[in-house]
């Protein structure tokens, strides 16, 4: 890689979290569903209580500015306490925010996440308001002087947003990553038809199979590399399979820790290993980092606060590694 430090644009939802977490909320005891039940009327008490703030977008832009590359978040936001929360935090990180579109229409999502003892979690969503389908206020022309954008959760702007986005990219040949989220994966058949302007595409088993035919992950790498350039399919603790077109890696659990909140684990691996991957690192080395920072993530409360600096030393991990 050359001097120059890459430039990577962030664009999608941005949420304030509030983090709930108490031994009633036991999948493992008998009787016990995920969750307690909340009668009516009822006064309970939590033991954990904290606040963070994500939104994919801003998460993998955080991964970014830790790995000590330029990262820029983009998207419309509002003057409620949660948009400025979120602003606040992504200041702290060095992410570039000049470009977020503030007025008084808009406000960012909220979040109310209660916590399983095993880190399985089930989430209270406030979508908040954001730009239209059309993608209004949401300033793309930053694109232009990018070297990567990451889009992800568009909201109402799905996949017709996205196809704005990658269109800009294109044509000013900006690189594009691709770990879509719900409002994205809502229409796969015009996802698929983004791909050939994608140079990167993460996604797991089950949301690889609604783009491509496969019954293994190494099936649908495969069949996704038609599309893409690099291809990553993960498969929860089974690991994840990932190619570049010319090897192709199976990666296991880069550790075993205790699990407390998977928020973010997905985002981390995503934008893990593009800020390697942008740094000139192989293909190896860029997904035993993702899994790295993904690992620590989950070792945290909250998408940010377990997500690696810069010069972090790692382990290895199991991994196997063969020709295409």
């Amino acid at each position: 890689m050359s001097g120059k430090i890459p430039k990577i644009v962030c664009i999608g939802k941005a949420t304030q979290d509030v983090f709930l977490k108490d031994d009633e909320f036991d999948p493992h005891k008998e009787g016990k569903v995920m969750y307690t039940h909340l009668p009516l009327g009822a006064k309970m008490d939590i033991d954990d209580l904290e606040f963070a703030t994500g939104g994919n977008a801003t998460n993998v832009a955080v991964t970014f500015a830790r790995q000590g590359l330029h990262a820029e978040y983009v998207w419309t936001l509002g003057y409620d306490p949660a948009s400025e929360a979120v602003l606040r935090a992504l200041d702290a990180e060095g992410v570039l925010t000049h470009n977020v579109h503030q007025d008084k229409r808009y406000q960012a999502g909220y979040s109310t996440i209660l916590i399983a003892t095993n880190g399985e979690r089930t989430i209270l969503n406030n979508a908040g308001k954001a730009t239209n389908a059309d993608g209004d206020n949401v300033k793309l022309d930053v694109i232009k002087t990018a070297d990567w954008v990451y889009p992800t959760a568009l909201m109402k702007g799905g996949v017709e947003l996205l196809r704005k986005i990658v269109d800009m990219a294109e044509e000013y040949n900006v690189k594009v990553m691709l770990n879509p989220a719900g409002t994205e994966l809502a229409k796969p058949n015009k996802l698929k038809g983004i791909l050939d302007s994608v140079e990167v595409l993460c996604l797991n088993k089950e949301e690889a199979q609604m783009l491509v035919e496969g019954s293994t992950s190494e099936e649908l790498v495969r069949h996704l590399l038609h599309y893409v350039s690099v291809a990553i399919v993960s498969d929860g603790p089974r690991g994840v399979v990932a190619s570049d077109g010319e090897t192709i890696i199976r990666a296991g659990m880069y550790e075993d820790v205790k699990v407390n909140d998977r928020t973010g684990a997905g985002d981390a691996f995503a934008s893990g290993f593009l800020s390697q991957w942008i740094q000139g690192k192989t293909l190896k080395e860029s997904i035993v980092f993702a899994s790295a920072n993904s690992t620590s993530v989950v070792a945290h409360i909250g998408a940010k606060p377990g997500i690696l600096g810069k010069h972090v030393k790692l382990h290895d991990m199991p991994l196997q590694e063969k020709q295409l």
